[in-house]
């Protein structure tokens, strides 16, 4: 459900505070017909037009968890709850937006930015149920990836180590067999490893391990010989 619409005030200030959020915001409001009174209760900004149900904006001068709380809080008054937080500028901010809008959807929550240099008030996402999209394809590839994987071999919330899919462990198959056997026939890898991909891994060579002999015939490079020596045993 939309309940409001764009809205501009000159002579805005160039580095905004809570309190210098709320004119704007205020004045969003009562070009459509709310009347607007600030702090009324644990609400920063309540707005109110006929027998509508009430518009509550909740303003902070960022992304926090503690403007997320609040505005959870404020569910329990309306379903037309709004977060305003100034707009920022550059990557940085627009990533943040992306990730707390998406957030603001999840939880329900209308979401306005407020530009600095002129209090104009863009309204990038209206309250309302939300209503999640799955993604087959990314859960196919999830569920591929779970099936393939041979035992659990990384530590859960590991981070700037090397994560060990489905995909290395074939590759780790075929390396250490390599080492052990020599040069061979793609089909023969695949046969011996019980890999069939072993072809396309030994060609796309995604880890510099793999060298092509003649067509079709595949040996370990010097740093796959590296690789396939310090390799756990399997």
């Amino acid at each position: 459900m939309r309940y409001l619409q764009q809205s501009r005030l000159t002579g805005g200030v160039t580095k905004l505070k809570e309190t210098d959020l709320y004119p704007p915001v205020k004045k969003l409001l009562e070009d459509q017909g709310y009347e607007v009174k600030s702090e009324v209760g644990a609400a920063d900004v309540m707005a109110v037009r006929g027998a509508e149900p009430p518009v509550i904006v909740e303003l902070k001068t960022g992304f926090t968890l503690s403007l997320f709380h609040q505005a959870i809080e404020r569910l329990a008054i309306t379903d037309a709850v709004y977060v305003a937080v100034p707009r920022g500028k550059g990557r940085p901010f627009l990533s943040s937006l992306k990730g707390n809008k998406k957030l603001c959807r999840r939880l329900g929550l209308g979401l306005i930015t407020v530009r600095p240099d002129d209090g104009f008030c863009e309204i990038h996402l209206d309250p309302g149920p939300y209503a999640p999209r799955k993604n087959n394809a990314k859960t196919t590839r999830l569920l591929r990836e779970f099936a393939h994987r041979i035992g659990d071999p990384n530590l859960g919330g590991s981070t700037r180590t090397t994560i060990v899919t489905a995909y290395r462990q074939d590759a780790m198959r075929i390396a250490a067999w390599l080492a052990g056997n020599g040069a061979a026939k793609a089909s023969d890898v695949a046969k011996a490893t019980g890999v069939p991909r072993a072809r396309t891994i030994m060609a796309d060579d995604h880890y510099g391990w793999f060298e092509k002999v003649e067509r079709g015939i595949y040996r370990l490079s010097p740093k796959g010989e590296q690789a396939a020596g310090e390799l756990p045993p399997s």
